[in-house]
């Protein structure tokens, strides 16, 4: 049984992870939420760890949380995150919001790294090379694919 209200709940629930360890989890207000509704997200990794709560709230132009930034997130690549969203309102009962995430099909790779390029001075031919961006796993050389745009000016 869902307790409170249709249509209080969030919607558009969705996180990413980038620059290695840091992530944003966005979503909107429910259709039907009373003006006082606030939201509040937890998640955690298993069932034998502790439950987290946001610690840095986005905020709507009405104070509304409609996002949470975390830092230092670990990825493992056979874990599955649990999120779920709370809401409270002084008017009436909130519907909870709660989805399963693979934190490893959400995160976003950095750019490569030390990425330089060196042409001839006749223009007829150019050696381009980078490094493997860094990641939070270990992952092999293979597991990158690259494409390259030239542009001349």
């Amino acid at each position: 049984c869902v307790s409170g209200m249709p249509g209080t709940a969030i919607k558009n629930f969705s996180c990413v992870i980038y620059n290695i360890s840091l992530m944003n989890c966005t979503w909107s207000v429910g259709r039907d939420a009373p003006g006082d509704t606030q939201y509040f997200l937890y998640w955690e990794n298993s069932r034998e760890e502790e439950e987290n709560q946001c610690e840095l709230y986005v905020k709507d132009k009405n104070g509304r949380h409609i996002g949470c930034q975390f830092q230092n997130v670990t990825i493992t690549d056979n874990k599955i995150t649990y999120f779920i969203v709370n809401g409270s309102s002084k008017v009436s009962p909130i519907r909870f919001y709660d989805e399963y995430i693979s934190l490893y099909k959400i995160g976003k790779f950095m750019p490569p790294l030390n990425i330089t390029a060196n042409c001839d001075r006749y223009q007829t031919g150019c050696l381009i090379q980078w490094q493997k961006p860094e990641t939070s796993r270990a992952l092999d050389d293979d597991c990158f694919q690259y494409e390259v745009i030239i542009q001349y000016k």
